[in-house]
């Protein structure tokens, strides 16, 4: 049972950075294709970046070229540096392990990310 914890989550004004962590407990962390997702009220959750075992990257069109996923296996920890940020990237935002195409661990708390002048 792969259990999540995201953090990092902050108000930034627009064209600022953060850097969310996502801390994941339970065995076979490296094997998982992890993602970063994040939803608004009223939208569905959609999927921003995510890293595979082997370190391949794919982004959503919105965060191409500003936000970058990266992960470290010896502390079960996957990140999302996210610059230039805009006010539409608002939203909270969650971490999940991925398997054929589809989350499969129970969603964390996520983490509150505000950018707003």
């Amino acid at each position: 049972q792969v259990q999540l914890v995201e953090s990092g989550g902050d108000l930034v004004q627009p064209g600022g950075s953060l850097r969310l962590s996502c801390a994941a407990s339970g065995s076979g962390f490296s094997s998982y294709t992890m993602g970063w997702y994040r939803q608004t009220p009223g939208k569905q959750r959609e999927l921003v970046a995510f890293i595979t075992s082997g370190t391949d990257k794919r982004y959503a069109d919105s965060v191409k070229g500003r936000f970058t996923i990266s992960r470290d296996n010896a502390k079960n920890t996957v990140y999302l540096q996210m610059n230039r940020l805009k006010p539409e990237d608002t939203a909270v935002y969650y971490c999940n392990a991925i398997r054929a195409g589809n989350p499969f661990a129970s969603w964390g708390q996520g983490t509150q990310v505000t950018v707003s002048s």
